[in-house]
Formats: C-alpha cells, sequence, structure tokens
C-alpha cells in the first residue's frame, strides 16, 4: 500500500516564504526604542520649524520686573535674568540647532562620501593621497578643530556650520571607503567595468546603492554628534550670537544663576540630551534595520507575531 505525503504543510510554507517582508520603515517603527527616538525627533522638527508661531511670547521679548521666576502657568519653563519666557527661547533656539546641524552635516555627507567613494574605488596612489589627508584631520581631537577653524574664521553661526562640517567629513570618508572596497569587487561591478562602463556611471549605479545602509546611519549619528558641537562651541561664545537664542548659549547664559534659577539650565539641557538621544536611537535603529543578517531576522520576527 502506497501513502502520499500531505499537501497542507507544504502550501503553507509556500504562503508563508512568498508573503511580503515588511519593508524598512515598517520594521523600524515595530522598535519601540527607535520608535520612541523617531517621536521626539518628530516633536523637535515641529518646535524647529514652528516654534515662532507656537511660541506664547517673543523669543527675545523682556521685562526685568518678571526676571528669574520659576516655572509657572504663564511661564512653563520660568523666565531668565532679562525676565524673556525660557520656554519661548527654547522652541526658537530648536530652529537654529537644526540647522546647524543640517547643513553641517549635509557638507561632511558630500565631501566625505565623494572622497570616500573616490578613494575606495580608485586605490592605488590616489587612495594613499586622500587618506593620508584623513588621517591628519583624525589626528585633531573635534572640537579643538573647531575651535582652530572658527578662531579662523571668526564667532558666528557659519563659522560654527563650516567648522562642524569639516570635522566630520573625515568620519564619513573612511565609511564611505570601508563600504566601497568591499564592493568594488563584487561580480555585477566587475562585469559592469568588463563592458567598459566609465567609472563615473559605476560609481554612481553600482556602488554608490550599495555602500548607502553605512552612510545612512553615520548621518543620524553625525546629526547627534553635530547637536552637541554646535551647543559647545555657542557656550564658548563662538558659535550663536546674542540675541539669537540657541541651547547652548542659553547654558551660558544660566551658569551665573545655577544656585537660584535650575531651570535656565535644565530645560536647555534637557533639550540637547534628548534630541542627541533620539538621533542615536533611530541611528541604532536604522543600523539593525539596514545591516542583512539583522534585518532577516528582524523580518522573521515581524512575520512571526502576525
Amino acid at each position: 500500500m502506497t501513502t502520499s505525503l500531505p499537501t497542507a504543510d507544504t502550501s503553507t510554507e509556500m504562503v508563508e516564504d512568498d508573503a511580503p517582508r515588511p519593508g524598512t520603515l515598517r520594521l523600524l517603527l515595530r522598535n519601540p526604542v527607535s520608535l520612541a527616538g523617531a517621536v521626539v525627533l518628530l516633536l523637535v522638527v515641529l518646535a524647529a520649524v514652528l516654534g515662532p508661531t507656537l511660541a506664547p511670547y517673543g523669543a527675545n521679548d523682556t521685562d526685568v520686573t518678571r526676571a528669574l521666576q520659576g516655572p509657572s502657568g504663564a511661564h512653563w519653563f520660568g523666565t531668565d535674568d532679562l525676565g524673556r519666557d525660557q520656554f519661548s527661547r527654547v522652541l526658537v533656539a530648536a530652529r537654529v540647532s537644526m540647522e546647524v546641524a543640517l547643513v553641517s552635516v549635509g557638507i561632511s555627507l558630500v565631501v566625505g562620501v565623494g572622497v570616500g567613494l573616490v578613494s575606495g574605488y580608485l586605490g592605488g596612489v590616489t587612495d594613499g593621497v586622500l587618506m593620508r589627508v584623513v588621517d591628519v584631520l583624525f589626528a585633531f581631537p573635534v572640537l579643538l578643530l573647531a575651535l582652530a577653524i572658527v578662531a579662523v574664521l571668526g564667532p558666528g553661526l557659519s563659522s560654527a556650520t563650516i567648522a562642524i562640517g569639516v570635522v566630520y567629513t573625515p568620519i564619513f570618508a573612511r565609511v564611505a571607503r570601508a563600504s566601497t572596497l568591499s564592493v568594488r569587487n563584487e561580480p555585477y561591478v566587475q562585469a559592469s567595468r568588463t563592458m567598459g562602463t566609465g567609472n563615473a556611471y559605476v560609481v554612481w549605479h553600482h556602488v554608490l546603492p550599495n555602500i548607502s545602509g553605512p552612510v545612512i546611519v553615520q548621518t543620524s549619528l553625525s546629526l547627534a554628534f553635530a547637536i552637541l558641537s554646535e551647543a559647545a562651541l555657542s557656550f564658548l561664545g563662538l558659535g550663536v550670537q546674542p540675541p539669537r537664542p540657541s541651547w547652548g548659549r542659553m547654558l551660558f547664559d544660566a551658569q551665573d544663576f545655577v544656585g537660584v534659577a535650575w531651570w535656565m539650565s535644565v530645560f536647555p539641557g534637557l533639550a540637547i540630551l534628548l534630541t542627541t538621544l533620539a538621533f542615536n536611537l533611530v541611528g541604532d535603529g536604522l543600523g539593525q534595520v539596514l545591516d542583512p543578517k539583522r534585518r532577516t531576522a528582524l523580518a522573521a520576527q515581524a512575520g512571526g507575531r502576525r
């Protein structure tokens, strides 16, 4: 007597194998930690975009009769030594921090990835020369190099943005170079070169898309460090200049009143802390989702919860 194999289980497996896998955004949002970071970043972006509209007072409106008042219904974050509303200033300062972070990291991203792609793809003498320049920049501590650049350019928001962009360029260059070295010998790249395709086309259409994962993760992490760097430069008086509000400048103004007006330092400090933490949480989540091995495991877990 012959027996036939059951087909129910096989069909079930086929359905599971053919089921669509969750996308990158969906996997990212399924991570509670990354989701929390994304929510905080969304609030910071809204504050940066709508801060002047949402602020109950002008960021530079002074009223000495209300100086150094603690948090209350009229002033949620209290007032500073000039009677300025701290909540309004924290909201408006979000735009400054985000502008500096986005522009400076944009500079680092474009220049650093460009250098890393050229260095890793061409190799040889070109790689040696470019990497020695990158190593020289890496030899300086980040804040020290930023201070030197601002000292040459002069204090101000533009100088701080350029300085931060320069000091984080070597990081992107190394990340892009390392990823390019692992991709340039792949069969599809070699096949394209064998067919006579130009280097620019190969780099743009084959290499760059395949190194985007590490670059995206580094971008998120660099945005967090850019927020800290801008705050440090403004605290030292080399970044944002008064009367324009900045989280770092607010900390500088608060240092003489820590004992009598704790709110002057706590709320801008919390803004810096939460924003940098949120960027790091999202960057960690992106690192898991964009890594092929981790992505497969996360997709399997997501499929098992359906």
